[in-house]
């Protein structure tokens, strides 16, 4: 690509209308003007005073604490028989793996980072540094001198991760069960040796907006959790609010920022304003900043939600965020008599309906599609990272004022939320759809009694994460069969950098080993993909449905390509025809991205794994030339057989790769298990264009069914054994 076309790109990537924004800011931080607005240091003792409203005594902070903490979604004074009842809701085990462990490794100096991994920051903690590459992040710069891709700094997210204060939930939730004052004093002790490492604006801690305001939503969570603990001293108290001060204060005059990145950093943001603005009304500009987190929430929340529920930043976990921005944005303003548009709150509506077609009930996981850094807003339960129950069911009770999930351990975050009430709220269970089709964002699924696939066709018209069109995730009694590979790092060394956004860490037909789009700086890509739905059918009994779309990400090669994929769920059957259109001979990969099941081969073509219902299998039909093998933890020349759930961690992972080369070609795969009660795998397939032939097992009716779905392009043949 030339550099004309290389930037043009990388313009329309950032967005036409949004480069006057990105280049205004450009020009402030250079010429210096961001930073005489906002110098590095605390402002005098005088000035600081005249941030408040008049009369306003530091003397009787434990008083206005007092009246916030009333205004708040839990007192202090919580009953031991409210703890009582949460402790109910799950395993006393999981409580002991998932939260009093994770405070006693907090004693030791080892912080839980990204839901998954503890690391060393010592004790004293050691904020400034990066504890997963060993790395000390210099202090005393004026925060926009710190870059998140600074060589030889690595990522700049392992350094922000403790600061991010996600530990405090775990201390305050301990906190209220057990009434340890130790577990009070560990939440203070560090958020003082926080505040002494980290003087305004003069740390990397300083750099995001968003990072400030979950720090500060955890600060107020741990702070009012307790408050009636002597380590709560009013002078502690007093320092806290000043740092809100600092936080709101540099959060309203570089949000227009965050607007630009058209992302859940806007969100976030807005949110810390409307917390400060709703809770320290001390402040002399609280009004203005809860009247503008609440405009910016309710206009970005209608631009970032789509029509049909999904999410701008294609995205699960981002998903997940967005939610978690609202519960507290939209609970605090109930609470305040300040609730979110109603218009607003129905665009939230659609995105809950839109979560829960994408979790799995079993396990409350959903597929680790797009970008997963690890974040948590509301760790507010003792469910693992993974699990989205929870945010669902809080989202459910501040939607509808029931739930969607039956109790468990999942119901935690909406009573701390919400009170003792909720317990009483009515289980409303959701029904997964047969087919469901979110076309604005391009998510569709198919769904049998046993399993469910999510298939992606999408023409972006906003920033996408990876190179993935026509993923197929499948599951199969609550087991992620087909699995994305993840996201890994933002920022790491090669190959790793660009191997988990690619199109070969995804279940989908790579061509000439490149990515179905170019990869552009840091984390855009360009010429975006454009996708094409041509059908989507269910029968009226259930029993099959059927996708079918195709995407142009290759036609810009040399020898043009369509990537064309049919996806039929016959009961919990899949098959899956992926056509290559091309205009010369192409190198061709398709792969499968498994679960860690034991795959082993079992003939030609065909993989046998073990599910606790029975054998699990996979077989792939292709044209002549083309080689199927099982590939895992590959580095070289290449990497192969890889996936990452949880952020910084990567492990081996077993993929099917069928390659090989050709001009027309026609791949078909299969998958079952032995449990279904049909049986069906004897199936023809001929070159693009030409119908696939179905035998055995499929009866009249069904016959009739497949044909209609799939417009006759797959037939059923043969009687009923």
């Amino acid at each position: 690509m030339n550099r004309l076309l290389y930037h043009y790109y990388t313009v329309s990537a950032i967005g036409w209308d949004n480069l006057p924004r990105r280049l205004w800011h450009l020009a402030r931080q250079k010429l210096g003007v961001i930073r005489r607005r906002l110098p590095g240091g605390e402002i005098g003792a005088e000035a600081f005073r005249r941030e408040f409203i008049p009369g306003y005594q530091a003397a009787e902070t434990a008083r206005h604490w007092r009246e916030r903490a009333r205004r708040f979604f839990f007192s202090p004074e919580s009953s031991t028989s409210d703890e009582a009842a949460i402790a109910a809701l799950g395993e006393e085990a999981d409580w002991s793996r998932r939260v009093t462990h994770v405070v006693d490794e907090l004693r030791q100096g080892r912080v839980l980072s990204f839901g998954r991994q503890f690391l060393e920051i010592g004790r004293p903690p050691q904020f400034n540094r990066d504890p997963l590459h060993g790395l000390d992040w210099p202090t005393g710069r004026h925060w926009t001198t710190y870059g998140q891709f600074t060589p030889g700094m690595r990522d700049l997210k392992c350094v922000w991760e403790a600061s991010r204060f996600s530990w405090a939930f775990y201390v305050a939730r301990a906190y209220l069960r057990d009434r340890r004052e130790d577990d009070a004093a560990l939440f203070w002790e560090w958020f003082e040796a926080w505040d002494r490492q980290n003087p305004y604006g003069l740390t990397a801690q300083w750099v995001c907006g968003q990072e400030g305001t979950f720090r500060m939503f955890a600060w107020l969570f741990a702070a009012i959790a307790t408050l009636d603990s002597g380590s709560a001293t009013s002078e502690r108290l007093h320092r806290m609010t000043e740092l809100v001060w600092y936080t709101a204060r540099h959060i309203d005059r570089n949000i227009d920022y965050a607007r630009g990145q058209k992302n859940n950093h806007a969100l976030s943001e807005a949110a810390g304003l409307l917390t400060a603005g709703l809770l320290f009304p001390e402040f002399r500009q609280a009004a203005r900043w809860r009247e503008k987190g609440i405009r910016i929430l309710n206009c970005d929340l209608m631009r970032q939600i789509y029509p049909d529920g999904s999410y701008v930043q294609h995205s699960m976990n981002y998903h997940r965020v967005m939610l978690d921005d609202v519960l507290w944005a939209a609970r605090l303003g109930e609470i305040h008599g300040r609730p979110l548009d109603p218009q607003t709150l129905a665009r939230v509506e659609q995105a809950l309906n839109w979560l829960l077609e994408m979790i799995d009930p079993d396990t409350g996981r959903v597929p680790n599609y797009g970008s997963n850094d690890g974040a948590q807003v509301l760790p507010l339960s003792a469910c693992d990272y993974t699990d989205f129950r929870p945010v669902a069911q809080a989202a459910h009770y501040l939607l509808r004022r029931t739930r969607c999930f039956r109790p468990g351990a999942w119901d935690e975050k909406m009573y701390r939320l919400f009170g003792a009430e909720a317990f009483s709220a009515p289980v409303m269970a959701h029904v997964r759809s047969r087919a469901f089709a979110a076309p604005d964002g391009g998510y569709y699924t198919l769904a049998g009694k046993r399993s469910w696939g999510m298939i992606r066709c999408h023409t972006y018209r906003d920033r996408p994460s990876q190179s993935d069109m026509l993923h197929l995730d499948l599951w199969i009694n609550g087991v992620n069969v087909l699995r994305d590979a993840g996201s890994y790092h933002y920022y790491c060394a090669t190959p790793w950098q660009d191997y988990f956004y690619s199109s070969a860490a995804h279940n989908t037909v790579e061509i000439e080993g490149q990515s179905q789009m170019i990869k552009g700086p840091r984390f855009t890509w360009l010429r975006w993909i454009r996708s094409r739905l041509l059908r989507f059918e269910a029968s009226g009994d259930g029993r099959v449905g059927y996708f079918e779309g195709e995407h142009y990400g290759y036609t810009r090669l040399p020898n043009p390509v369509v990537h064309r994929r049919g996806v039929l769920r016959i009961d919990d059957h899949y098959l899956i025809i992926d056509d290559v259109l091309g205009a010369g001979a192409n190198p061709i990969a398709l792969r499968w991205h498994l679960a860690d099941l034991g795959w082993k081969p079992s003939g030609s073509a065909t993989f046998e794994a073990s599910l606790e219902s029975g054998t699990l299998r996979l077989r792939v039909l292709a044209s002549q030339g083309f080689e199927a093998e099982l590939l895992s933890g590959r580095e070289s020349p290449r990497p192969e057989g890889w996936e990452s759930v949880y952020y910084a961690e990567k492990l081996p992972q077993t993929v099917v790769r069928v390659s090989g080369c050709g001009t027309r070609v026609r791949l078909a795969s299969w998958i079952d298990s032995a449990d279904n009660e049909i049986t069906v795998d004897d199936f023809s397939i001929d070159g693009p264009g030409s119908p696939i032939q179905i035998r055995r097992r499929i009866d009249a009716s069904l016959a009739a069914a497949i044909e209609q779905c799939t417009g006759g392009r797959i037939r059923g043949t043969g009687g009923s054994g």
